[in-house]
């Protein structure tokens, strides 16, 4: 008996030898076989989009323009957070010049100065996830994001700091208005699942399948809006001289 356990051992040896050599796939023996098939970040994401449920919420194939023929390609996706920080976002001119070069000027210029930035609301590390694109899974962000401070439901693309300003300009100076909002990253994983299936008498049984997607998601540090209007970006504005 145990000679003949070894020959057939030698006899697999060698048609894996042969299909080797010969280019051909040797499926049936693989170890892996029935392990989850490795999947790309952007792969895992449309899994989410098209999930049965996200984040708790159970979803029809309309939800994300399927037809009811196209079914779901996986039965849960959730967001785990696993980090959030605020920072500085980057300083930019919000505003014109305001002069005061005149050859002939000897006093300050007063000068109503308006200035504006804009800062997009939520911006994802995946296509599918980023505002506008494939599927609005910001939206199932939201629930998630608005437990911080301040902030804007991140279905609304993008929010603006602003205001109207009275300076004085001294003589042989330009002026303008610099905005550095106040920024907000959150850190986290997307988890997909697909669950096992027992099989039947004409399907064959299939574990569990799990895949992950790490994002980050960064976005403005809202403060609300006065009488109900639009939060707006939180930030520090700043006027800068310069020479004429």
């Amino acid at each position: 008996m145990a000679k003949r356990r070894l020959r057939n051992r030698k006899v697999r040896y060698v048609a894996i030898g042969a299909a080797l050599a010969t280019g051909g796939a040797v499926v049936a023996l693989l170890p892996s076989a029935n392990a989850a098939e490795a999947k790309t970040p952007d792969q895992i994401m449309t899994m989410c989009e098209r999930s049965a449920v996200v984040n708790g919420e159970k979803r029809s194939v309309e939800d994300f323009g399927g037809a009811f023929a196209d079914g779901f390609q996986a039965d849960n996706c959730d967001f785990v957070e696993t980090n959030f920080e605020t920072f500085d976002g980057p300083t930019e001119k919000a505003s014109i010049d305001f002069p005061n070069c005149e050859p002939n000027a000897t006093d300050p210029a007063k000068v109503s100065i308006t200035w504006s930035s804009t800062a997009a609301q939520g911006q994802g590390k995946y296509v599918s996830t980023q505002q506008g694109a494939a599927g609005g899974l910001f939206g199932f962000l939201s629930g998630g994001w608005a437990k911080h401070k301040g902030t804007l439901d991140m279905t609304v693309k993008s929010a603006t700091a602003g205001d109207t300003e009275a300076r004085d300009v001294p003589v042989g100076k330009v002026l303008h208005m610099e905005f550095t909002p106040k920024l907000q990253r959150m850190t986290g994983e997307w988890r997909v699942r697909i669950d096992a299936d027992p099989g039947s008498f004409a399907v064959n049984p299939s574990p569990e399948q799990n895949f992950v997607a790490p994002d980050v998601v960064e976005g403005p540090v809202i403060l609300p809006g006065a009488a109900g209007a639009p939060g707006v970006v939180d930030g520090t504005s700043k006027a800068v001289l310069e020479d004429c």
